[in-house]
């Protein structure tokens, strides 16, 4: 079984990255490009944030990269694992979140990652993570259909049951637990792969990465010039509070940013720049931002 090679897995991100970057800068279609922002780790490590803001077509948005190291896990990532006491570890990802300004153009989320936890005299503990779902605002069917069918295309080479497996993953995961609702409508996620082997494993999470633009700028553009108006910017701004929601309360990887001594910048670039919570708020019967709630935030399977 082929050992991890952890420079092809960390090349690999970089270019994602820039290739993310420059496609979704040329859907924006302005004057507009991503600010680069390096950093580093005082414990080890750091990366490049870059962040895209008062675009055309995109309010806010942010593709990072990160290569970080330690000697040891917080007892809190070690708990359920513990296997993992007492090794130094690396933690290396792409992380991207894209909050557009129209209503009718879905947020998106993605990330890849690779982990791995090393000691002397010993087989390293390593795995792949990561996926990308969507969040729209206003249901659009062909949008979701389009969204879950790039997704399948993308595992189809590794099995079968490979999509199924992980689109239930991603509608387990997405879910709001004290909202009793889902974030979005899905899309892939999968965690601790490495049953596989490493070269099987690390081709599925290039798999994964290469396909979100395939999935998300057709969106867009089908999306970017619809008009809206203020209902639907206030009904957009109170449906990022659950996203935010999300991402504070259950996201794993911005729990593990924070209790790992993380870039709290970096880490909480996924945050939307506006936002509005409404008490007890619901919507008027009949209405579309009701068609969100009753045939589109429910788990279902987009492709039947």
């Amino acid at each position: 079984m082929a050992a991890p090679d952890k420079a092809a897995v960390k090349a690999y991100l970089q270019d994602l990255q820039n290739r993310l970057c420059a496609d979704l800068a040329a859907v924006d279609g302005g004057d507009k490009s991503f600010v680069e922002d390096q950093w580093q780790r005082a414990e080890g490590g750091g990366g490049r944030s870059r962040v895209f803001t008062d675009g055309a077509v995109i309010e806010k948005g942010g593709v990072n990269f990160s290569h970080v190291m330690g000697s040891q896990l917080p007892v809190s990532a070690t708990a359920h694992r513990p296997e993992l006491a007492g090794r130094r570890f690396e933690a290396m990802g792409v992380s991207l979140v894209i909050h557009p300004r129209n209503p009718y153009v879905p947020t998106s989320h993605a990330n890849v990652r690779f982990f791995i936890a090393e000691k002397e005299g010993a087989e390293p503990v390593w795995w792949f993570g990561g996926g990308y779902d969507l969040t729209p605002y206003y249901g659009n069917t062909q949008d979701c259909t389009h969204w879950h069918q790039t997704a399948k295309s993308a595992c189809e080479a590794f099995g079968d049951d490979v999509y199924p497996q992980y689109k239930k993953w991603c509608d387990d995961y997405f879910y709001i637990k004290h909202r009793e609702e889902p974030r979005g409508i899905g899309g892939l996620f999968f965690d601790d792969l490495n049953a596989w082997g490493f070269d099987k494993s690390f081709a599925f999470m290039r798999a994964v990465g290469d396909s979100y633009a395939a999935a998300y700028l057709p969106i867009i553009e089908r999306r970017k010039n619809t008009p809206w108006g203020e209902r639907e910017r206030d009904f957009q701004l109170y449906r990022r509070g659950r996203y935010v929601e999300f991402n504070l309360v259950y996201d794993r990887g911005t729990l593990f940013g924070l209790q790992t001594g993380g870039r709290t910048e970096s880490i909480l670039m996924s945050l939307p720049p506006l936002v509005r919570w409404d008490y007890n708020w619901h919507p008027e019967e009949g209405s579309a931002e009701a068609d969100l709630y009753q045939n589109f935030l429910k788990p279902k399977e987009w492709l039947d």
